[in-house]
């Protein structure tokens, strides 16, 4: 009677309990996550400045025109041009040449590690040849405050993944035959 009374209460306990099996495992998502970015706080601070346009003169000659598009992108294009008139990319270099992708300058460390944050912009503007964009890290919502890059091919894949400010209005040759280390001389935005 006591072994029945003993396996009775086990029972009862184990049922109480419910299952001992292990629950399913949940499911991994599979599809790519795809997010924008929405203004931060990296954002509310940056002055304003409405320019519309900007020329790089590089020092072995040559000039690349760049519509800006403050529309599009107002903090990023504030925060280039008052980087621009105050000489701070005057000197710096064309770290990076990927033909038929991009060419990418304005590191103050000169090889692709420099330069501090500033907020993502996305938009509709599409990253075409002539395209011109902040460089950034692995969050979608912090760029660069420094570096920019300019499209010598097609690069739609980094639509609305990047800041893109503005487009070459004229001197694409001029950037298409950008070398590693060429030097730019200066960069004006009016």
């Amino acid at each position: 009677m006591r072994l029945f009374a003993l396996a009775s209460a086990l029972a009862f306990v184990a049922a109480s309990c419910g299952s001992t099996a292990a629950a399913p495992p949940t499911p991994i998502r599979t599809v790519p996550v795809i997010r924008t970015a929405a203004p931060t706080t990296l954002c509310q601070g940056a002055p304003n400045q409405p320019s519309t346009k900007a020329t790089i003169t590089l020092e072995k000659g040559g000039t690349i025109v760049i519509q800006l598009r403050p529309d599009k992108a107002p903090k990023t294009v504030s925060n280039f041009a008052i980087r621009a008139n105050t000489g701070r990319y005057d000197g710096l270099t064309f770290h990076r040449v990927e033909p038929n992708f991009v060419i990418q300058g304005g590191d103050p460390a000169g090889n692709g590690t420099g330069g501090s944050t500033q907020c993502t912009e996305l938009s509709d503007l599409p990253f075409v040849k002539g395209a011109v964009g902040i460089a950034r890290g692995g969050d979608i919502n912090i760029s660069n405050d420094f570096q920019f890059f300019v499209c010598i091919g097609e690069c739609r894949f980094l639509d609305k993944m990047y800041t893109n400010f503005g487009s070459v209005t004229a001197g694409q040759d001029v950037a298409d035959a950008v070398k590693i280390g060429d030097k730019i001389k200066t960069i004006r935005v009016e």
